[in-house]
């Protein structure tokens, strides 16, 4: 059915000859209503459905559908491109990838507005990496398929494990676990607390927990979910997350804190149980759906209604763009693919966009998604940089 169709379409499932079919379909204007519908309640792509009757808006959708074909090749040939970029690079050819975007007021493509995409490398999809430091500054590295196992920690390349049984009774002992741009890691600590860490993040943490005291752990930056070991099972010892500007105490929970270095703001996110957020000056505590905002400027907290799902979507591998400007979006993708991404006018970084995309995606994908947005005409990528334009 059609319907099954424009599913498949919105999450990226289409086949070649089913985006052929749908393109047939949406050319035909009895169509229209029947479109709007299921367009509505997508949340992939924001397109502007009020004005799909016009024949700019039905050409734009056929363009992009054009794109997402292009895209599929692109998802199938993917390991192929890999090394037909490197032969090319070393042959000193360039690699030039076209997405035509509609000129306004017109059923024909400007060829003015086409953006070609010039490809100097590829840029890699963030993964599973980080960097442990032990106590004695010894550094690790942990990545996929790098199996890491000593007296007290074993990995696996993807998640770290301490041993749960090592009680310390004197001085403590820490580790620093890195995650560089373009990296992601799971830990779980000695008291069993488990800790989702995003792209550049450091969190420093004991090897072991003394017992009936509070269990302390620091955020130095980047972003982080817990999911922590109630204090019933650690005979009553409560569990702090600290970082330089904020101390969040619990007792048993789950949270996101998000405090990065190029960030003026820390924000953190209690999906349930309880948690007090703390300045030098203020106390502010948390019910579950709620976020707290400390402006770094000021040093004043905002408790607001959240979004839960929304603003943990990173931790089951998607980016949530919810009225995001594209400013707030590039240090996200930044982040995950470790690219550099500048605008050729300062007006786009303001421009918003809607959308929910896995990170598992090529940037090149990813990139095409926001080209719907009007104000978007074309992006660009040299090497580890990328324009908007």
């Amino acid at each position: 059915m059609i319907q099954n169709l424009i599913v498949k379409y919105f999450t990226r499932q289409a086949s070649l000859s089913e985006l052929d079919q749908l393109s047939k379909w949406i050319e035909d204007p009895s169509n229209k209503e029947e479109f709007i519908k299921y367009v509505k309640i997508n949340h992939v792509i924001d397109l502007n459905v009020k004005k799909f009757g016009t024949d700019d808006s039905k050409i734009q959708l056929l363009q992009f559908i054009e794109r997402e074909k292009r895209a599929a090749k692109m998802r199938k040939f993917r390991n192929f491109v890999k090394y037909a970029a490197v032969i090319l690079m070393v042959l000193g050819i360039g690699y030039l990838f076209k997405n035509e975007i509609i000129n306004s007021g017109s059923d024909t493509l400007d060829p003015k507005t086409k953006t070609a995409v010039e490809v100097v490398n590829i840029i890699q999809t963030g993964t599973d990496k980080a960097i442990l430091t032990l106590e004695d500054g010894t550094s690790i590295d942990l990545e996929k398929g790098k199996t890491i196992q000593t007296e007290n920690i074993k990995s696996n390349g993807e998640e770290l494990v301490y041993d749960s049984s090592n009680k310390i009774t004197t001085e403590i002992a820490y580790n620093y676990l890195t995650i560089p741009r373009g990296g992601q890691f799971h830990i779980k600590l000695a008291d069993g607390t488990l800790v989702w860490l995003n792209s550049d993040s450091q969190l420093k943490y004991p090897v072991a927990f003394a017992e009936g005291t509070t269990r302390i752990v620091e955020l130095i930056y980047g972003e982080a979910y817990f999911e922590v070991s109630p204090s019933t099972e650690h005979k009553g010892a409560s569990f702090k997350v600290l970082n330089a500007s904020q101390e969040i105490e619990v007792l048993g929970t789950e949270f996101n804190v998000k405090a990065y270095k190029d960030e003026t703001n820390i924000y953190t996110t209690l999906v349930e149980g309880m948690v007090s957020v703390s300045t030098a000056t203020t106390t502010q505590v948390l019910k579950p759906n709620q976020q707290s905002n400390l402006d770094l400027k000021n040093n004043t907290i905002i408790i607001n209604p959240t979004n839960v799902g929304q603003e943990i979507a990173w931790r089951r591998g998607l980016f949530s763009f919810k009225s995001k400007s594209l400013q707030e979006i590039a240090m996200v993708l930044s982040r995950w693919y470790d690219v550099d991404i500048e605008f050729s006018t300062p007006e786009l970084k303001y421009v918003k966009f809607n959308g929910v995309l896995k990170k598992e995606e090529a940037i090149e994908e990813i990139l095409n998604s926001i080209l719907t947005t009007n104000s978007v005409n074309a992006y660009e990528i040299k090497n580890k940089k990328i324009t908007i334009k």
